[in-house]
């Protein structure tokens, strides 16, 4: 349901921003001063975090958080397509994509606990 509601608020906000160019970016300042400019790395951040604050997420979050948690998300919808999360998140490097794969698998932790039994076998 969010989904729906995010995508037809971009798209009243597209069509409030009718001559865009491939440059132009999507969302704007709306204050006097700044109007129509690109929002800055704080605004991002208060907008960010009053948004989640208004949602009743405790944690504090930041727009990389936001982006973190939504490459996490994609893997688990898709399974772990790291080829098609990383087109959606525009990593250069599938690496990247990779890395937060196996933070979502937790494979480091799961390979240690197999050679922790192994070692507890030969010591007991």
């Amino acid at each position: 349901m969010a989904g729906i509601v995010s995508a037809i608020a971009l798209e009243v906000w597209l069509s409030t921003r009718k001559h865009l160019e491939e440059d132009d970016p999507l969302i704007v300042a709306l204050d006097i001063v700044h109007w129509g400019q690109r929002l800055s790395t704080t605004s991002n951040y208060k907008v960010v975090r009053k948004m989640a604050t208004e949602a009743g997420i405790s944690k504090v979050m930041s727009p990389h958080r936001v982006r973190h948690s939504s490459i996490t998300t994609a893997l688990d919808a898709t399974g772990g397509n790291v080829r098609a999360v990383q087109q959606l998140s525009r990593h250069a490097k599938p690496e990247i994509v990779i890395r937060y794969d196996d933070n979502r698998k937790d494979l480091q932790g799961e390979v240690t606990g197999v050679l922790s039994g192994l070692l507890g076998e030969d010591l007991g």
